[in-house]
């Protein structure tokens, strides 16, 4: 049994954010029944190529976007814009404990959805809204884009190349960052709200916005701001508050040093050959080098086009101080560790009995993740879901599939 077995979720979201926090919660032993239009459902089921290839090695309609959020939920394909539709998640939250959505703020209540209206058909509940900008302030009518959002955040202004060098100028990072880091945090105020229901009985509204996360996963670099007066700048592969803490090119190819303290800087310049370099007043503690980053960043980098990467890395590593490749996502998917942490995991699809993918980096020793489901195909478990949870008749699915309020996929 998962650590949530026994906590029924009902996701109304779709692309990534809520997505993200259902598939979590689902790892972690919920039942997570995800709701989703017919005919198209979540929009990310479009967002290919790639698809998932089926055991023949064809292409199928499963998107790889949509498979890499939605693992361990059943889908059940519901017309929310449909007063019968509406009344079907007013009978299902009833039963629920949580539930996730992801619309404009404010645009549910006029179906019946927001969390007003169903936390008197169930006072438990704990109802988690995703959205941009949040419930309250002058964006909060405004949809919210994760792109959109890293720029407005500041995230961008910190992320690329500085501006006088090639390449330089403000970049977005390669996965969602705000989307991802916003499903994160969902997830911990649903649990909040969970443990606080055990006291009060009573569940609550978490108001989550992406621009919110944005700003608070700043870290070190706001604070850095708030202390200087002083707006942090981009450093590409470099550290705002370290030095050296970056890449650096070797005679073939890149490779990172992070070398977080004095003491540290002291055994990498030994090992490189370079033992005279602590002692220079200019970099003798990690402030000072600060101070002068081009000055021994330029040494250190001139010196590293004498050796390959590998050279460079063995014998960095073997002074314990941190140091590594720069690998494809291939190259990170076949790294011993990466294996030996079971982080591909191979989930039965009824497409694919062969499809893997990546696992949860959770490791529970009491109550681990277990795998139920790959990401379900569209309306896939309509019928199940509603026999089961409302007692709906045969007779009255069918009366429901005929006028189009719900999808049951073949």
């Amino acid at each position: 049994m998962g650590a949530l077995t026994g906590i029924r979720v009902l996701d109304l979201s779709r692309v990534l954010a809520g997505p993200w926090c259902g598939q979590i919660l689902a790892d972690l032993g919920a039942e997570v029944i995800k709701v989703e239009r017919p005919g198209c459902g979540d929009d990310t089921r479009g967002w290919g190529p790639p698809w998932m290839k089926d055991s023949t090695g064809e292409w199928t309609a499963e998107a790889s976007y949509y498979q890499s959020a939605n693992r361990g939920k059943r889908s059940v394909a519901i017309d929310l814009a449909s007063a019968e539709g509406q009344e079907l998640v007013r009978a299902l939250v009833a039963d629920c404990d949580v539930l996730i959505e992801n619309y404009k703020a404010g645009s549910l209540k006029k179906y019946g959805l927001d969390y007003a209206t169903l936390a008197q058909i169930n006072p438990r509940l704990v109802y988690c809204s995703i959205t941009g900008f949040g419930q309250t302030g002058p964006r909060t009518a405004e949809p919210g884009y994760d792109f959109i959002i890293q720029g407005l955040g500041g995230l961008m202004s910190i992320t690329g190349e500085r501006d006088d060098l090639p390449g330089g100028g403000p970049q977005k990072t390669g996965v969602a960052f705000s989307d991802l880091m916003t499903g994160l945090y969902s997830t911990i105020a649903i649990q909040a709200a969970l443990i606080n229901r055990e006291k009060t009985g009573r569940g609550q509204h978490c108001d989550m916005a992406l621009l919110d996360v944005q700003v608070a996963t700043l870290a070190n670099q706001s604070m850095n701001y708030l202390a200087s007066g002083k707006v942090p700048g981009r450093y590409g592969n470099a550290h705002a508050n370290i030095v050296p803490y970056q890449v650096f090119r070797a005679a073939d190819r890149d490779f990172i040093i992070a070398c977080g303290n004095d003491s540290q800087f002291v055994a990498l310049c030994d090992a490189i050959g370079l033992p005279e370099l602590p002692a220079d007043p200019r970099f003798i503690r990690n402030a000072d080098r600060v101070r002068n980053r081009e000055q021994v960043v330029d040494i250190l980098a001139a010196h590293f086009l004498g050796g390959m990467a590998d050279e460079w890395v063995a014998k960095i590593h073997a002074v314990k101080v941190p140091v590594g490749a720069i690998n494809n996502i291939a190259q990170a998917l076949e790294e011993p560790q990466v294996q030996a942490r079971d982080m591909l995991v191979n989930m039965p699809h009824p497409l694919n009995p062969d499809f893997t993918m990546v696992g949860s980096p959770i490791k529970l020793s009491e109550t681990p993740v277990e795998y139920q489901r790959p990401a379900p195909m569209l309306g896939q478990d309509t019928e199940a879901v509603l026999r089961e949870r409302l007692g709906l008749s045969a007779e009255q699915l069918a009366g429901l599939k005929a006028l189009g309020i719900i999808e049951q996929s073949p």
